[in-house]
């Protein structure tokens, strides 16, 4: 008998165990991260997708997954794209900051 296909995210947990979720920056991390890629998914001129929509995907990843969102292979953060400008550059900047941080983190404490 042929078995569907299953969403795997449902299966990954979006807390990573204490101390490490308080020490990568908790929920704030979440929500700075979460926002900053919607911010880049969605450009001002509108997309497919709604911006509550690419915000609540990111959210329920887990930091250490969300902040390969931000990173290239090798752990620098992606060029950020054009259409950002104010507080959505700046915010993006610093999410690309704190994605390498938390990468950074994440493999010296063998997370994954």
């Amino acid at each position: 008998m042929a078995q569907g296909r299953v969403n795997a995210a449902k299966f990954i947990a979006r807390l990573l165990p204490e101390p490490h979720e308080t020490d990568l920056g908790g929920e704030p991390a979440h929500h700075l991260l979460a926002t900053a890629h919607a911010d880049i998914a969605c450009p001002p001129l509108g997309h497919r997708i709604g911006w509550s929509d690419c915000y609540a995907n990111a959210d329920r990843l887990p930091l250490t997954h969300k902040a390969d969102l931000f990173l290239e292979p090798d752990g620098v953060p992606r060029p950020l794209p054009d259409h950002l400008t104010g507080e959505a550059r700046i915010r993006a900047e610093e999410a690309g900051r704190k994605a390498a941080w938390i990468r950074r983190e994440d493999h010296r404490r063998g997370l994954r």
